[in-house]
């Protein structure tokens, strides 16, 4: 079991598989992207299948998603979603992806075991999508989410970041359009991961923004707390249901106290949070021979050092110095 000195179980894996990205989102990375991880420091497919396969039969890992920078351009990727889901116990299973690739891919990650998307697209507008991202990629982005609906990988989430001056008008038409084809829409508040440094408190599109923008058009009702348990998003019904919205605001409502999750890294550290300034080195007990047994050791002990929070508007808040694409969201 992983649990930290809170009393918080880490049930949920985030396995970040490579830290490149075929975007360039101005809130993650700078036009010119970043220094790679060199393929040596990178955990080969077998060694994520390890560590994954210890995090599930000797710590309890119930849940794994797989994340990246985009986890799409990991060439094994198929393979690992199979060798996962063939692991006893068996975890659920999913993918965070910007949607590029999704055409080509959906259907032989449905056949591989994979369960479901969440699939990042912060406009309806092909123009400012290019402006967001630095790339033309929205009819790419629009497709792939068609064949992961197609294939089954439901429900398909749709992750959304509003930006001020470019997309924080959207709110209501994202909902919308998520609502008539079928997918959860999701809102998530901008977060100081970018390689910049560029994040400022003052401003970010808050949850309070969003919600406000969305009750323009619909009537929101919140889920209990019971249904929500430990996931990042509060959630609301839409006119009463069956649809329903999320917001996750990591800022300006932290969910620290129910987190029950635990990241790998794509080279291989261990970090007990997605704005964790320390890490925890499992490659290097992999390629020294260690047992099974160490190296879950090694990660409960990880975990029990976790903080209780992330404290994103103390003053004293020191943002990581890895990006969002080499740590996974």
């Amino acid at each position: 079991m992983l649990i930290d000195t809170y009393g918080r179980v880490a049930t949920d894996l985030r396995v970040s598989l490579t830290d490149r990205c075929n975007l360039r989102c101005t809130y993650c990375m700078p036009e010119e992207g970043l220094q790679w991880l060199a393929k040596p420091d990178l955990l080969t497919d077998d060694e994520i299948v390890r560590l994954v396969d210890i995090a599930v039969r000797l710590l309890g890992i119930e849940e794994v998603r797989f994340t990246g920078g985009e986890p799409l351009l990991r060439p094994g990727l198929v393979g690992i979603v199979e060798r996962v889901t063939a692991l006893a116990p068996r975890p659920r299973t999913s993918l965070t992806t910007n949607g590029i690739g999704l055409k080509r891919t959906a259907a032989a990650l449905k056949a591989a075991g994979l369960d479901r998307v969440n699939v990042s697209l912060d406009t309806l507008r092909p123009d400012v999508f290019k402006t967001l991202t630095r790339r033309d990629r929205h009819k790419d982005v629009i497709e792939g989410l068609e064949a992961a609906h197609a294939a089954g990988l439901t429900p398909v989430k749709i992750n959304s970041v509003l930006m001020p001056g470019l997309n924080e008008d959207e709110a209501p038409d994202l909902l919308a359009w998520a609502i008539e084809y079928g997918y959860e829409q999701r809102f998530i508040e901008q977060m100081p991961l970018d390689a910049q440094h560029g994040w400022k408190r003052e401003g970010m599109v808050t949850a309070g923004d969003i919600l406000a923008s969305l009750r323009t058009r619909f009537d929101l009702t919140p889920e209990s707390a019971d249904e929500r348990g430990s996931a990042p998003a509060e959630r609301w019904l839409v006119d009463g249901g069956p649809h329903r919205v999320g917001v996750i605001a990591s800022v300006t409502r932290p969910f620290c106290a129910a987190c029950d999750r635990t990241r790998l890294t794509a080279d291989g550290q261990i970090r007990t949070c997605l704005f964790a300034t320390e890490e925890t080195d499992l490659r290097g007990a992999l390629r020294s021979g260690a047992s099974d047994e160490e190296i879950a050791r090694i990660w409960k002990l990880a975990m029990w050092g976790k903080k209780a929070g992330a404290g994103l508007d103390d003053p004293s808040f020191v943002q990581p110095d890895r990006p969002m694409s080499a740590i996974g969201g």
